[in-house]
């Protein structure tokens, strides 16, 4: 038996050399197709998200076509007529202009029935959807233009610029390598040249932050007593145990039986109870405010978590949870954060955040109530570049907040098991 082990370590040998000869044998004279598939792995060439620059707003002056009917009759010594259309396409009885009111016998079909309308009256042209859904007109910021509605979204309307002699479109297809414009020529729709704003439908600073839910209940006991509820609190809250390890200490310590039921709507009750104090608590802010998005599961479906937090002070200034990574829960979190300033510091501020666009978004939301500030964006894990190396700690405390976070919700939901 011990003669046979050297032969087979010998042969063993043998075939690793056999190995290693056909695979140098390989490398050198069989090419490999591999370049292909790691060409493959960076393609298409995605370009950075960018916010573009805010419209400018134009609201109509509001005039009356009466008066202007009795200036035009004292100009010109007659009444002016009202329109006799002969077309397909008479101008429908409820159409009235935005700016004179006058009604729909003194009003063109500027572009036979596709939408753009011209009053007799007061020489306006207007589009049946941007203006009488709109009070406003939003004009290109680079040419001036009027913007047209393209898209309509559950919580957003997209306006995009279609002047082809628009600057912002001239320098887009230029920066258009040669290749791109072929694609750019067959497939447009791939591409984002034209200048593009989301006009959102809600009002964000009208939306109440701070009410109680519906289900919140009160602090009345029938059977247990407020000794109770803070035992629990403290099993549940302080010692980190989910509320069906909660229940078993509650029976075998304290000889008390409750449900786990009974521990999770003590815990609402009192986070209920203790929102107005966190609310009007004097947080007495600094000027560095860093904000991060995080995801977590509730009753099995995902949600996302907001934070905005003073990194100096390491307090929590805003928070939100939705459903939904969009930017309507970051502009809440963010107005949560802003009404603990006594005066908001502007350009003072500084807000930092990754690189995702609901931040750049939120901003021009804020900047259309006078609300500018500057949002630095620390992006990846290393400092590329001078805006990570100096604000990097930032970004690394609210991403400390968002690990305790996860690990305290982890235990107290049991989702490690």
């Amino acid at each position: 038996m011990y003669t046979i082990i050297p032969l087979l370590l010998a042969h063993i040998q043998e075939l690793n050399n056999q190995i290693l000869f056909l695979f140098n044998f390989i490398v050198k004279n069989i090419p490999l197709k591999f370049k292909e598939k790691v060409d493959s792995l960076f393609f298409p060439k995605y370009n950075k998200l960018k916010v573009d620059k805010l419209p400018i707003i134009h609201v109509p002056e509001k005039k009356d076509y009466n008066q202007l009917l009795k200036q035009y009759l004292k100009e010109h010594d007659k009444p002016l007529k009202p329109i006799k259309s002969r077309g397909k396409n008479p101008v429908p009885e409820h159409i009235h202009c935005p700016c004179c009111n006058a009604p729909h016998k003194y009003i063109y079909d500027n572009t036979g029935g596709r939408g753009q309308f011209w009053c007799k009256v007061c020489d306006t042209h207007f589009n049946r959807r941007n203006y009488l859904d709109n009070p406003i007109e939003l004009h290109c910021p680079h040419c001036g233009g009027a913007l047209s509605v393209v898209k309509n979204r559950k919580l957003f309307n997209i306006h995009k610029c279609m002047n082809k002699n628009c600057s912002y479109y001239q320098n887009s297809l230029n920066s258009l390598s040669k290749e791109d414009l072929e694609k750019y020529k067959s497939k447009p729709e791939k591409f984002k040249l034209h200048y593009i704003y989301r006009e959102f439908k809600i009002d964000f600073f009208k939306v109440d932050l701070y009410s109680l839910l519906k289900n919140a209940s009160n602090l009345q006991f029938r059977k247990f007593s407020p000794h109770v509820m803070g035992l629990c609190l403290t099993y549940l809250v302080n010692c980190g145990l989910f509320t069906r390890k909660t229940r078993d200490v509650m029976r075998e310590v304290h000889g008390i039986k409750i449900s786990h039921t009974q521990i999770a709507n003590y815990a609402t009750t009192a986070a209920y109870c203790v929102k107005p104090f966190v609310v009007s608590y004097n947080y007495k802010p600094t000027n560095y405010l860093a904000a991060d998005e995080t995801y977590t599961k509730v009753k099995g479906s995902r949600r996302y978590v907001w934070f905005i937090m003073d990194a100096i002070k390491k307090s929590i200034l805003g928070y939100r949870s939705s459903e939904s990574r969009d930017t309507t829960p970051c502009i809440l979190a963010m107005r949560m954060a802003f009404d603990k300033f006594k005066k908001f510091p502007s350009k003072a501020l500084k807000f930092v955040a990754d690189g995702y666009t609901a931040y750049k978004l939120a901003q021009q939301q804020f900047a259309l109530h006078d609300m500018h500030f500057d949002v630095t964006q620390v992006i990846g894990l290393t400092n590329d570049d001078p805006v990570s190396t100096e604000y990097r700690w930032l970004k690394q405390i609210i991403e400390r907040l968002n690990r305790t976070f996860k690990f305290s919700y982890k235990v107290t939901n049991r989702l490690w098991l």
